[in-house]
């Protein structure tokens, strides 16, 4: 970044954390119980002084303020800490006549603590002594040790694997709007492995963008707000973390220079013809990673320009109600990617939920991918042994991030090693001849991994590694010669310690004696008062250091002679691994590209090994893809329904056929599914929508045969749900979730709408229902799904060429229903919601009640129900309240048995014996009887 952005970028930014802005909900429910203002520099300590100024310029973040061994936070932000991380508040000192709120963590605990925070939505800052204290007392008994904020640590710039999800991708994303609002630059990078991606979209396809990507922290121009744009929504609902930045970071003018700039090219046209949104939204990431990280610009990898058209379009709604890769509950272990996902490292399972967020709409990426998964079950013997090898590889992509931003320890050298060695046995044990595209270039990147780095590092690193490299013990003995004989030197003399204390012991008698060491002394002889007469009466061999309640304290020359020794060993030992290690950092560094390649291609193992284990396992097969409206699927099931029930040991999953669309077929069909309630019309719609995803996710797909044409766009309208936060009621939401599916869809789309029209009166929903249909038939032309209880639909076949029926098949057997979950040609002409509220557990007179209603409403329909309403309504005290005074009489049993004596001729009248089998006479007879007992 060049000096002059720097400069704007500073002060744009003190000046953002000056500005008040209306907090929001979250934000005053996680601030302390304070009024005061903030405290100034004025009368305090050189120290207090010192952390105040560093606050100032960092007033959006709680500040670890580095003494000693501890990060302390003073003022408002212990408060904070100490409610959100359970930890003492105390207090230190003074200012202006009040006790300082004070609290602190550990520095060795810090990671677990920032976890917290970050979770409850805090930035913090990071404030280190940038010298050593006996510089500072260089300059004065009172001067103060330097420090300044290393780090700020923010949602969308972590690092750390403790602080990191293991199985999703941490994205930091931009947004550039553009200045009418039509369109809008969004730029999304992941620092922990150095994803960088561009696309420029319409701004009403935004939250399809973020539900997809769910970004942990989000990056926006601060004049975009709540009164000024209906986009600012968007961004509080999918946008994670909101962090305004000032609007001139989004300025296009230089952006272009400043996106060069940052990954060392002449000019951003380098990564292709991005466009101006695109432009600023990168520029604006680039600028928070170097503000945030407090160094020069991490080395990401070059950004890819994401093109709209090349993915399955998928909006909010359809990603919330299919469960694809995050569950709306909460319980990922029931989404598409836990039951298909069979990756064994932490790289694998995130390329796999990438594929399955963005689905590909280009056949040679599906194709590719799908040979990938063919080679890996063709090779049953390579794919076991590569699984084998893969299994628990710790995080190449992440550890090598962090080298990169020089916040690595000893162990993410390790894992480095370990990647390196992994891939070359993986070159050992997969054939050469693979037909595959995508792993022939895999074994590219492999056999160009950066020679020699793997064996050094494995040489170099000890068996046992710390996890921080001031922790030192990290280099292996035997690989510098200064280092082990420093560490000889430092081991020697202590063993030197040891022995003296057994002289000391032996010349004064003092059984009790121990050489014991602090900060304060150093090392020193302590033995108990009734013992030191011997060493007090040798004042210049052993010197009188401190007399404590039980037990006196001495020192000698030989001592302090050694304490010299030992530090200065040990410090020499230390200096010495870090040097070897800042080493093996550049190394590694220099090698960054091959080292990604490398990651890269462990990934596309892992997802193609992983999907072809799924395969094999759970009878996965092959899908047939094209570039018509064809959508033909021959026992069809659902992934992850199917799964649960293997896992519980229950019934077999019904697997069912769709055929949506045959090869050559110009336009798909539009299939109405009726059928009973707990039927399975819901499975049956997700399923398919679900073996889309698949398929062109480069899956393979739970059916004995599937033959997909490429579908552009999936929508998903299923189950009910309100949005009280914006007003919106269940049918509401239910119109609005439908509205956009019907100006949107097209005719390579795929539909799955359930129960339309069921929010509101029946007319009025039957109404909608109706001419959403149709409309989905004449206007959007896409292949559909559309389950109705609205019976009356299904005559809508008579008139509309591509529409369809299919229903759920049951059968009663006395009184009882069996559910089948068969998908068949025809309609349903009942939805037996009476016997499952029986299942539900409804009370038996609710039960009867209902009967009795049902029974009247169909006779009434029919116009063979001689019973007026009002007779339907005697005994029930809400409708007697609402008419006459007169009170009404419950029911008769001669009522009752004349509507039973109506309803059973009713049941006779529509059987003809003639016609029956004496096996089915024989059913009617049973069938029969079993209503008559309830009667």
């Amino acid at each position: 970044m060049q000096p002059e952005f720097k400069l704007v970028f500073q002060r744009c930014s003190d000046s953002l954390r000056t500005m008040t802005k209306p907090p929001s909900t979250d934000e005053i429910a996680r601030a302390p119980a304070l009024n005061e203002p903030p405290p100034t520099a004025k009368g305090a300590t050189p120290v207090m002084a010192q952390y105040l100024e560093i606050k100032a310029a960092n007033a959006d973040s709680l500040l670890f303020f580095r003494m000693g061994d501890f990060y302390e936070l003073f003022f408002d932000d212990a408060h904070i800490a100490a409610k959100v991380l359970g930890i003492a508040l105390t207090k230190r000192g003074k200012h202006s006549g009040q006790d300082i709120p004070m609290a602190g963590v550990p520095v060795h605990a810090a990671q677990d603590y920032l976890h917290k925070l970050i979770a409850a939505g805090h930035k913090v800052a990071v404030c280190e002594q940038i010298e050593d204290p006996k510089e500072a007392k260089k300059r004065g008994s009172k001067a103060v040790v330097k420090r300044d904020v290393t780090r700020l640590v923010t949602p969308g710039t972590l690092t750390e694997d403790g602080l990191l999800p293991t199985a999703s991708a941490n994205w930091l994303t931009a947004v550039a709007p553009a200045a009418d609002d039509s369109s809008l630059g969004l730029a999304w990078l992941d620092l922990s492995t150095g994803s960088f991606h561009l696309a420029t979209l319409p701004t009403a396809r935004l939250d399809a963008e973020l539900a997809r990507l769910a970004p942990a922290e989000t990056l926006y121009p601060d004049n975009l707000t709540p009164d000024t744009t209906p986009l600012f929504m968007t961004l509080e609902r999918l946008g994670g973390a909101l962090s305004p930045l000032p609007a001139v970071l989004f300025h296009g003018g230089d952006a272009a220079e400043r996106v060069a700039t940052a990954f060392g090219v002449a000019s951003a046209d380098a990564f292709g013809e991005l466009s101006r949104g695109e432009l600023r939204a990168a520029a604006a990431l680039i600028g928070y990673v170097e503000q945030t990280q407090k160094q020069a610009f991490a080395a990401l990898k070059p950004p890819v320009r994401e093109r709209l058209g090349t993915a399955m379009a998928i909006d909010e709604a359809t990603r919330t109600s299919l469960d694809i890769v995050r569950s709306k509950t909460g319980d990922d272990g029931t989404t598409l990617l836990a039951a298909i996902n069979r990756c064994v490292t932490a790289a694998g399972t995130r390329r796999l939920a990438d594929q399955l967020s963005a689905p590909s709409t280009e056949r040679d990426t599906i194709e590719a991918r799908l040979d990938a998964v063919a080679s890996f079950i063709d090779a049953q013997a390579a794919r076991q042994t590569i699984r084998n090898s893969l299994a628990g590889l710790p995080d190449l992509s992440r550890a090598l991030a962090r080298v990169v931003l020089a916040r690595a320890g000893p162990r993410d050298l390790q894992t480095i090693g370990t990647a390196i060695a992994q891939a070359e046995a993986l070159l050992e044990h997969w054939p050469a001849a693979t037909e595959a595209i995508l792993l022939k270039e895999a074994r590219a990147k492999l056999e160009a991994r950066p020679q020699g780095l793997g064996t050094r590092l494995g040489s170099e690193l000890a068996d046992e590694l710390p996890l921080f490299a001031r922790d030192g013990g990290f280099i292996a003995e035997g690989v510098d010669a200064d280092l082990d004989a420093a560490r000889r030197l430092r081991d020697d003399t202590r063993k030197v310690i040891a022995g003296l204390q057994s002289t000391y012991c032996e010349q004064t008698g003092a059984r009790s004696l121990k050489v014991k060491h602090n900060g304060l002394l150093g090392f020193f002889i302590e033995v108990p008062s009734a013992q030191a007469g011997p060493l007090q009466s040798a004042p210049d061999t052993y010197f009188h250091r401190q007399t404590m309640a039980n037990a006196m304290r001495f020192s000698t020359q030989r001592l302090s002679e050694l304490e010299a020794e030992i530090a200065g060993a040990t410090g020499r030992a230390l200096a010495l691994e870090l040097d070897r290690f800042h080493d093996l950092c550049e190394a590694v560094i220099a090698a960054r590209e091959p080292l990604q390649a490398v990651a890269d291609a462990l990934a596309t193992f892992d997802v193609a090994a992983g999907l072809a284990e799924t395969a094999i396992l759970d009878r996965h097969i092959r899908p047939i893809m094209r570039d018509d409206t064809c959508f033909s699927l021959v026992g069809g099931r659902h992934p992850v329904v199917e799964r649960a029930l293997k896992r519980q040991g229950g019934a077999q999953f019904v697997s069912n056929d769709c055929a949506l669309g045959d090869e050559g077929d110009e336009l798909g069909k539009v299939h109405v599914v009726t059928g009973p309630n707990m039927g399975g019309k819901s499975t049956y719609l997700r399923q398919n929508a679900l073996i889309a995803v698949m398929a062109q996710a480069g899956c393979y797909v739970p059916a004995d045969s599937a033959t997909i044409g490429i579908v552009d766009a999936l929508f998903s309208r299923v189950g009910a749900a309100d949005d009280l936060a914006r007003g919106r009621s269940t049918f509401m939401v239910e119109m609005v979730e439908t509205a956009a599916i019907l100006h949107q869809a097209g005719p390579k789309s795929l539909v799955i709408l359930d129960e339309i029209g069921r929010g509101t009166a029946t007319y009025d929903g039957l109404s909608i229902a109706w001419a959403c249909v149709e409309h989905l038939h004449e206007q959007c032309k896409s292949r559909a799904l559309f389950a109705t209880h609205y019976h009356e639909l299904t005559v809508l076949a008579e008139r509309l060429a591509r529409l369809e029926n299919r229903t759920l098949s049951v059968k009663e057997w006395q009184g009882e229903v069996i559910f089948l979950h068969e998908v068949l040609p025809g309609a349903a002409d009942r939805s037996y919601g009476l016997q499952v509220a029986k299942l539900a557990g409804l009370p038996a007179p609710v039960i009867t009640r209902a009967r009795a209603v049902l029974d009247h409403l169909e006779r009434r329909v029919d116009g063979t129900d001689g019973q007026s309403d009002d007779d339907l309504f005697e005994g029930l005290p809400l409708f007697a309240a609402a008419k006459a005074p007169a009170p009404t009489a419950q029911p008769s049993d001669e009522h009752i048995e004349a509507a039973a004596k109506a309803r059973l001729a009713e049941l006779m009248a529509k059987a003809d014996p003639d016609q029956m089998t004496p096996r089915q006479a024989l059913d009617f007879v049973y069938d029969l009887a079993a209503k008559l007992r309830k009667m």
